[in-house]
């Protein structure tokens, strides 16, 4: 993913929920529920038809992280794919579709990343923005955003006045170039 013509925005919300630390081992514990209860390791050796087979299995919350989990693992396979062939419109609406599989099935978005998000969704493709999500942990924290290089300025400007607008809070933003990402160097 070496395009010139393309830039990933980094957006921090600039808030940090705190929760009592039980919503990431909760989450954990309930895709270990749903692995056992689907007869898998782990939910990287399920599919989403195995899944829908087995829905009555499990309750509604642990089958809803676990969709969450395994379309998360489909998205990341497309979104590689399409990342190679430089189908930045396909990645886009991978990455809206993980925020919103982040925000109703796993429930780690908040109003401020979704803030952003949506506004992000509001520019679309003609105001230069392919896609936005959260990203990390959740709760607060940042989204990235797949950007045109050309629009990264206006884009900043219409997401810290809608965001700043909503929320009262300044984002801080910045831009970086996608990379190959971590490479092992033989010497």
């Amino acid at each position: 993913m070496s395009d010139p013509a393309i830039s990933v925005l980094i957006i921090n919300t600039n808030v940090k929920h705190e929760l009592t630390g039980s919503e990431y081992p909760t989450r954990r514990k309930q895709c270990e529920t749903a692995a056992r209860l689907l007869g898998v390791p782990s939910l990287r050796d399920a599919s989403a038809e195995l899944l829908e087979a087995n829905k009555a299995k499990l309750d509604e919350v642990v089958f809803r992280r676990a969709r969450h989990v395994i379309g998360e693992i489909a998205r990341t396979t497309r979104a590689a794919d399409a990342a190679r062939r430089g189908d930045w419109s396909e990645m886009g609406r991978l990455m809206d579709a993980s925020h919103d599989s982040l925000r109703d099935d796993y429930e780690v978005s908040c109003a401020e990343l979704d803030a952003v998000v949506e506004i992000a969704r509001r520019l679309g493709s003609a105001g230069g923005v392919f896609g936005c999500r959260m990203t990390g942990g959740g709760f607060g924290g940042c989204a990235v955003a797949l950007v045109q290089t050309t629009t990264v300025q206006s884009v900043m400007r219409e997401i810290e006045t809608g965001y700043t607008g909503r929320t009262g809070i300044k984002p801080t933003m910045f831009v970086s170039r996608p990379g190959a990402g971590a490479t092992l160097l033989k010497g």
